[in-house]
């Protein structure tokens, strides 16, 4: 286990018999940003040969900044995670401090799943929960890779903890 790993194993509830059935990260496209951003530091480094000797350090010191906000950005990204367990759906995020913001099944009422043009064509879509508690922490859940399977996945779990009914359809 690295520092990059938020260890969301840590949160199940193992005496209940809690066991992950997805665990969820960002869709690659997360991370075109911070990659972008790298490559505008990249640029200030090579300005630091074009410009006076007196103010060299000016551009190196905002290529510093800029790959630092991109590691940032990207390290949150890598550690913001949603898991979909037997009893209940979490999400784990936060650099060096951690949020987690957790939901029995029994609260999901409504899940939509939001493709945007783009993320149809990357393959990623947009949780939306509605729940009887509102937690803001589990409402949006963004950047999800292959989001038809996972809200069928998540369907599946909802269906065999016996907390809805088959479905008839009139």
């Amino acid at each position: 286990m690295s520092w990059t790993d938020p260890n969301i194993r840590k949160h199940l509830l193992r005496d209940e018999g809690e066991v992950i059935v997805d665990e969820v990260h960002h869709h690659w496209v997360v991370y075109l940003l911070p990659m972008l951003e790298a490559v505008l530091g990249l640029g200030l480094l090579v300005a630091v040969w074009n410009v006076d000797l007196d103010l060299g350090w000016v551009p190196f010191l905002l290529a510093l900044l800029v790959w630092t906000h991109a590691a940032w950005r990207a390290l949150g990204s890598h550690r913001d995670r949603f898991v979909v367990t037997n009893m209940r759906v979490f999400r784990v995020n936060g650099v060096l401090s951690q949020k987690l913001a957790t939901m029995p099944l029994s609260r999901i009422l409504d899940i939509t799943v939001a493709k945007p043009l783009h993320g149809r064509v990357l393959g990623f879509g947009h949780f939306v929960f509605e729940s009887a508690a509102q937690e803001q922490g589990l409402r949006d859940i963004r950047y999800v890779g292959r989001p038809d399977e996972r809200d069928l996945s998540i369907q599946r779990v909802v269906q065999r903890s016996g907390l809805r009914g088959p479905r008839h359809w009139n």
